[in-house]
């Protein structure tokens, strides 16, 4: 049977809070990073590819931008950087895994425990405000041709943040083309295999029209 909802194309704006928690020295980081809310967490890995940016990220989440630039630990900030929160990990073992990491390195040398940083870390958390963008898809075909059209924090609201929001941590795109049946099972399995964490937002934008206009169309942009 046949999906007869309507995909309405949302849109969202980021609005960066304040939590309190600061940080000055590993120790402090890993204190804080305890008890912080996980929508922090969130914001430090996923946050960034909203703020608007005339560079391309060094580090693709905060806590290791940190680590090698106010730290100075480099090992420390690689092991970080690695960490990648598209793989289906919850904020939880995120950060657990953060965490461990610390631990390993406090444990590697005392002195890392209270070594001032050059600038202290402050956890932010983060607010989306969602609004109609008042266009709508009707058939799976529709993808290829709105896509390219969407805003980059359009695309980051249904293919990043829906996976929070979502019972199972797949896009909205995804969700939408399941309601149709096994017919577009192959299509939402090259969806799944996109990794947006180390990407900007228009490079997957690019990466998301390309393939639904090669699959619908026949085509490339």
């Amino acid at each position: 049977m046949k999906n007869t909802h309507i995909f309405a194309i949302k849109d969202c704006a980021l609005i960066t809070i304040a939590t309190g928690r600061k940080a000055m020295n590993l120790a402090e980081l890993r204190e804080n990073l305890k008890d912080v809310g996980s929508d922090s967490i969130y914001h430090h890995f996923w946050g960034g590819l909203l703020a608007p940016r005339f560079d391309e990220r060094e580090f693709h989440n905060d806590f290791a931008g940190w680590a090698r630039h106010s730290l100075r630990e480099p090992e420390l900030a690689e092991r970080l950087a690695a960490i990648n929160p598209a793989q289906g990990q919850d904020m939880e073992t995120i950060r657990q895994e953060i965490l461990d990491f610390i631990d390993d390195r406090m444990d590697q040398n005392e002195i890392s425990h209270w070594m001032p940083a050059a600038r202290q870390f402050e956890f932010l958390r983060s607010q989306l405000v969602v609004f109609d963008t008042r266009r709508r898809m009707e058939k799976p075909g529709d993808l290829a041709e709105q896509i390219p059209k969407m805003s980059t924090s359009s695309i980051f609201y249904h293919f990043i943040d829906a996976r929070r929001r979502m019972k199972d941590p797949i896009d909205d795109f995804r969700f939408w083309l399941t309601g149709f049946g096994v017919e577009y099972d192959d299509l939402c399995a090259q969806l799944a295999a996109i990794d947006p964490f180390f990407s900007s937002l228009s490079q997957i934008r690019q990466e998301l029209a390309e393939l639904f206009i090669a699959y619908f169309e026949g085509g490339t942009i």
